[in-house]
């Protein structure tokens, strides 16, 4: 593959995700997009025509975030009609599945530029409107395979990798005070733009999730979050949710629910875009280059336990760029649970000093579809802001898979 090069990556603040009281909850998903395409085009002064394809992320398509929003993000936003998009659902990993997409279409010659990115409002269009579940209410595969809530899944690793409650409340302290510091030191300042009312007037300009103010006793006082999920009988038969995953893994007993809503990701509203292309495409955009991709790919695991995917998937690009982990100098993986980077740490063998060092979706939060868009942002920004050379992007997703890129500042 020629060589992919990244150009900028911008991103929305992460607003509440809640109806009518986050930054960003009064404003259409669609139009959302549209400001973060068009605040990418004035930062660089790009010429929009240059634009060949647009893909961005979305996990749930329904209501506002249907149709195909990255189409019609890019006329909402006034973009020139020859510009074309697609929307991807690739589950949590939808956003840096989105970039992949785009730059395995240049890097095999079939498009010289494009973006990346996505997009979702939880506020607006809540996780499960689509109504389908994580197995598209197929009562068949249900027989063979009866895929839990993610919750559940979460629990489960922590209780077979034998990662206890304090385990997971502590990587959750450590996070909060991680993006606490980003935040006073403006490290994500690069990176992020104010989205603006219908008037002009400010409607966000600041991260609102994170809670600076979490301690070990706040964070220790919260129940468990998917301990009642998990005893409700929806399962074959009547079977509790927890049985049905036990089910799959009999040497293990019983699901030790660790995780609440201290230590698991936060639901908020977002999108990110990061703006792709060849290196002449570049110089005629009169575009500097930033980083380019050295590999990406993803890998698959199995669907009850689900969210183990990002170690393999991660390996499978280090392979790919013939790189060891080592290699890596900052890592970022999301936190959608805080089991998932502790679980990837421990079988990459990943110093957690290189992972997450400006906090990650535990307290910044989790755009399903934009996700991925920012932590690549997010990295990218770290690797010039401190020097280094490498890092890696890796998110779990639902079903059972995994993806992960690896750029290199330029």
């Amino acid at each position: 593959m020629a060589d992919v090069y990244i150009f900028d990556a911008l991103r929305t603040p992460r607003g509440r995700g809640k109806a009518g009281k986050g930054g960003l909850s009064h404003l259409h998903p669609q139009e959302i997009l549209a400001q973060t395409l068009n605040a990418m085009a004035a930062r660089t002064g790009l010429d929009k025509g240059l634009v060949d394809d647009v893909s961005m992320g979305c996990v749930t398509q329904v209501k506002e975030q249907g149709a195909c929003i990255a189409r019609n993000a890019l006329i909402a936003a006034g973009w020139p009609e020859e510009v074309t998009g697609f929307t991807v659902n690739r589950f949590c990993g939808s956003g840096l599945e989105a970039i992949n997409s785009i730059a395995a279409k240049i890097g095999a010659g079939f498009i010289d530029g494009g973006i990346g990115g996505g997009v979702e409002s939880m506020s607006r269009v809540p996780i499960g409107a689509d109504g389908a579940m994580i197995d598209g209410l197929n009562e068949k595969l249900r027989q063979r395979v009866f895929m839990v809530p993610q919750g559940i899944s979460a629990d489960l690793i922590a209780t077979r990798e034998g990662f206890t409650r304090a385990d997971v409340d502590a990587f959750a302290l450590e996070t909060q005070r991680r993006a606490a510091r980003a935040i006073e030191e403006k490290r994500f300042e690069r990176g992020l733009f104010a989205v603006k009312n219908d008037d002009g007037s400010v409607a966000l300009d600041r991260d609102e999730h994170p809670r600076p103010d979490t301690t070990a006793e706040s964070l220790g006082a919260l129940q468990p979050a998917f301990a009642q999920m998990g005893a409700a009988p929806m399962g074959r038969g009547g079977a509790t949710l927890d049985a049905m995953a036990l089910e799959r893994y009999p040497d293990t007993a019983a699901i030790d629910h660790v995780h609440t809503a201290g230590n698991s990701s936060g639901i908020v509203d977002g999108a990110a875009a990061v703006l792709m292309g060849s290196k002449e495409w570049g110089a005629r955009a009169g575009l500097t280059p930033r980083a380019r991709i050295r590999a990406m790919a993803t890998a698959g695991a199995e669907p009850v336990i689900m969210l183990t995917a990002p170690a393999p998937a991660s390996q499978k690009a280090l392979d790919r760029a013939g790189m060891k982990v080592a290699d890596i100098d900052l890592w970022e993986i999301n936190e959608a649970f805080a089991v998932v980077p502790l679980e990837t740490m421990r079988k990459l063998g990943i110093d957690r000093d290189r992972v997450n060092v400006n906090g990650g979706a535990i307290a910044l939060g989790h755009p399903l579809g934009a996700t991925g868009a920012i932590l690549l942002g997010t990295a990218l920004d770290e690797l010039e802001r401190t020097g280094k050379a490498t890092a890696l992007a890796t998110l779990c997703i639902g079903g059972g898979m995994g993806i992960a890129t690896i750029i290199e500042r330029v």
